[in-house]
């Protein structure tokens, strides 16, 4: 044993690995390690097993000795004697030292993909003088990937040290330069051209006089002619054109009637009935299709799109207990008197306006009918031992047992002609629709399939985001999907987290929800290389799958999966309408407005909220104008989409008769931007604009052309900033992938010093301790919300990040990054709960 050590330490010298490759020693150590697995039957000497191995992965740490370990047909060996000691816990450390020799000398591919830039393509009006996206454009169409042979696998060391690296360089990147770290307040532009911003504060100079007191006019934003007539001419389809016979029948019998009911909440409810005789649903509108005009209604007739006349919304939970009811009763659920602001009419109204990359023509329906939450609790699923390494085997037997794949492409966004026999019996993808992007899906076995994501628009990476239709299922079998080009080193969906199913025929029936699906996930590093150009100039480096399998419960049934709750920038408008034509006149001060056109013409909303002055005398509307100022944003990185959830949260809270919202309203004025990537969300970004750039990267130095919100935004700031009304708090709403709760950010001189060896004269650390406060707030009023994951350290990497810009540059104390988790909380009373 100790020899083996021995030996096992000597190779890992590249020159002693060598030699060992030259004098013909992997095929004798494998010999040996097979010769020990036979004869060792009652596993005494497993340490003498493991040393052979020790020797075998360190020769194997060098290209030659890798190929020698594939020549002397080492994967086979090493596969089917791991197969073997499976049986046996106390023999997991072979079977895991097996694993990883497999996967290190598992042969690098490419990503079977044409390119690995985007397969859509926006010309951008400014082309960057340098950085990834000019780098980018100036490839040559083939010049992308890396001969992965010469470069040297990574070590294989996995991902359990990936937070002591993160650590590390955490303490690297803290700003020491204490002349840095003091804020500078600067204007940044003339004055004179921060006047174009006044008219984005018209409650600074309304006087309430001219106008009747008891109404405010409202902006008919959706009824403007031009508008219509270019609505009309845009055709909207249903997204899956392949429903079952079974659900076609029941659309044909769904139809839409005028509800007598009126509607107490300003704005289109939807009644849902369940008849005791039949399965299906009727929906009933409080006000007929009008929207379908007479050029578009055809595509909504006939037995495969009739899904585009349903309209359904949202529920509350404590609703959905009602359907425990015996069968024989009917059971109606009310939805205007419990979720008002989902609109299917108004949502394909908002869909008509939305420009999109690919010009999308369908509509996904779990964004049409609109979801209502589980009327059960999820807790967070607990990983069984031992899922990874079974994965990564059935991984491995693709090379073993190569016969046994299929490899059929059954979806292919880069080649759109892609079709199949209808006999064929294999699932059918589609991500056609807003915020959706799926690219290319491979058939591998028969209910096995890989998945590849698209990347973001203007770059050829960022892939964590997904959102993507699937149907022609069968019951009682179990489907493994591998989505194989995700970027990041871990997950949460090593940790409890599951991907969200949205099931067509589960709506029908009056169960429109989102829920956590998928047994055997796991997120593990595969034997698809990057190129080094995507990441970050590293050679080496693989991506990684995120598997799970699902159960279907309907045959032929339609299916959406999505990495978290989606929210399209429709469902924005939508909402923002909604709120508009709801909220009262007399008492809230609401306003909506456009702060600037994206890069593909859409609006980028600002909405405005607090409460309307006493009376118009002059003492009221002083107080109304010396409120305060609250600025919030969010959904810069539209993968994140439980930023938007949390912000459509934030803004009814704020228009809500709650008597704490009306004193925040009486007592501040919110400035909300509530998506500040309108374009990278309707096209299924991860994180990017259609600039290809991280806009949460431009707050230094934003280019009015390629980042217009950033630069638009931030000069909002910078008005109030001339005009000496600087916001008493900042906040940028963000998602978490790899961290649980709810925390925040802020920025600290002190708190960011403290944590360097640097030291600094006491009265250089003078500072106002106010910028914990909210946190502080939070932490004692919200459960989810977790004080000890708060950071107020400012990095050198994030120096150009909304938070420390409004900080450093703008004078707001109070400049915070609030991340919400995308996966449930390890304390409080929502512990172990998604």
């Amino acid at each position: 044993r100790v020899a083996l050590d021995t030996l096992a330490a000597l190779l890992k010298s590249k020159t002693n690995a060598r030699r060992a490759v030259d004098r013909g020693y992997v095929q004798v150590l494998l010999t040996i390690y097979v010769d020990w697995h036979r004869h060792d039957s009652r596993h005494r000497y497993m340490l003498i097993r493991k040393g052979v191995l020790q020797c075998i992965k360190s020769v194997t740490h060098i290209k030659l000795g890798r190929k020698a370990f594939i020549d002397a047909n080492g994967m086979k060996i090493l596969y089917n004697t791991s197969q073997e000691c499976l049986a046996v816990r106390t023999l997991d450390p072979l079977v895991n030292t097996s694993s990883l020799i497999m996967r290190k000398c598992f042969p690098k591919n490419r990503l079977p993909l044409p390119t690995i830039k985007s397969a859509f393509h926006f010309q951008l009006p400014v082309i960057p003088a340098s950085g990834p996206v000019a780098q980018l454009y100036n490839l040559p169409p083939d010049d992308e990937s890396d001969d992965n042979d010469d470069a040297e696998t990574e070590s294989e060391v996995e991902t359990e040290n990936d937070d002591d690296k993160d650590q590390h360089f955490k303490n690297d990147d803290i700003e020491t330069d204490i002349n840095k770290l003091k804020p500078r307040q600067e204007v940044g532009r003339p004055i004179e051209e921060l006047k174009m911003y006044e008219q984005f504060f018209p409650e600074l100079s309304e006087n309430f006089q001219v106008k009747s007191f008891l109404e405010l006019p409202k902006k008919d934003s959706i009824k403007d002619s031009s508008l219509h007539q270019q609505n009309e001419q845009r055709n909207l389809l249903p997204s899956c054109q392949c429903l079952s016979q079974e659900i076609v029948k029941g659309l044909d019998r769904i139809s839409l009637q005028n509800s007598a009911k009126k509607d107490q909440y300003y704005g289109t409810g939807c009644v849902i009935k369940k008849e005791s005789k039949t399965s299906l649903t009727t929906l009933a509108c409080s006000k007929p299709c009008e929207h379908v005009s007479p050029r578009s209604s055809g595509l909504f007739e006939g037995s495969s799109v009739q899904l585009g006349k349903l309209c359904c919304t949202g529920v509350d939970s404590e609703e959905e207990d009602s359907r425990s009811s015996s069968s024989g009763e009917q059971v109606v659920l009310e939805v205007s008197d419990v979720s008002p602001v989902h609109d299917c009419d108004l949502y394909i109204e908002m869909v008509k306006t939305t420009k999109s990359i690919p010009e999308y023509s369908e509509v996904a329906y779990p964004d049409y009918f609109g979801h209502i939450p589980p009327p059960f609790k999820e807790p967070i699923l607990e990983r069984p031992y031992g899922v990874q390494r079974t994965k990564i085997s059935q991984d491995i037997e693709r090379l073993i047992h190569q016969n046994d794949i299929i490899d059929r492409v059954v979806y292919d966004l880069d080649n759109l002609s892609c079709s199949l026999p209808e006999e064929i019996d294999v699932l059918k993808f589609n991500s056609k629709f807003e915020s959706g992007n799926l690219r290319k899906v491979i058939q591998i076995r028969k209910n096995e399939y890989d998945l590849i994501l698209n990347s973001d628009i203007n770059s050829n990476h960022y892939h964590q985001w997904f959102y993507f239709e699937v149907s022609g299922m069968k019951t009682g079998i179990g489907y493994r999907f591998n989505i194989i080009n995700c970027e990041k080193s871990n997950s949460q969906f090593n940790y409890g987290m599951q991907p969200l199913m949205y099931s067509v025929q589960e709506a029908l029936n009056s169960r429109p929800c989102w829920t956590r699906v998928g047994t055997d996930i796991c997120y593990y590093k595969n034997h698809f290389s990057r190129s080094s150009i995507a990441a970050g100039g590293q050679k080496g480096k693989s991506y990684y799958t995120i598997t799970f399998t699902v159960t279907f419960q309907h045959k032929d049934d339609v299916c959406y999966f999505a990495y978290h709750y989606p929210y399209t920038y429709s469902t924005l408008k939508m909402h923002l309408q909604k709120l508009e034509s709801m909220h009262n006149p007399q008492q809230i001060y609401f306003r909506q407005d456009v702060l600037c056109e994206t890069l593909a013409g859409n609006s980028c909303p600002l909405v405005t909220i607090t409460a309307m002055p006493e009376s118009n005398y002059y003492e009221h509307i002083c107080q109304f104008r010396n409120r305060p100022y609250i600025f919030l944003s969010a959904r810069v990185h539209p993968g994140e989409t439980n930023a938007s959830w949390v912000m459509k949260g934030t803004l009814e809270y704020l228009m809500s008769n709650n008597p704490s919202a009306q004193c925040l309203r009486e007592s501040y004025i919110f400035k909300i931007i509530p998506m500040l990537n309108p374009d990278g969300v309707i096209n299924g970004n991860h994180r990017c604009s259609l600039s290809g750039e991280d806009l949460n990267r431009q707050w230094q130095n934003p280019n009015p052309d390629l980042h217009p919100t950033i630069y638009h935004a931030k000069g909002l700031l910078q008005y109030l900033a001339a005009i000496k009304r600087l916001p008493l708090v900042y906040c940028d709403y963000h998602g978490h992938s790899r961290k649980k709760n709810v925390f925040m950010y802020g920025c600290s001189i002190k708190e960011t010093m403290w944590h360097t060896n640097v030291n600094a004269a006491s009265c250089d650390l003078m500072e106002d301790p106010g910028y914990r406060a909210l946190p502080k707030i939070l932490s004692q009023t919200a459960p989810a919300f977790c004080m000890g994951s708060c950071s107020f350290v400012v990095e050198k990497s994030k120096e150009s990040t909304a938070r420390v810009v409004v900080w450093r540059e703008i004078g707001v104390q109070r400049s915070y990054t609030m991340e919400s988790t995308l996966c449930g909380c390890d304390q409080g009373k929502y512990k172990v709960r998604k």
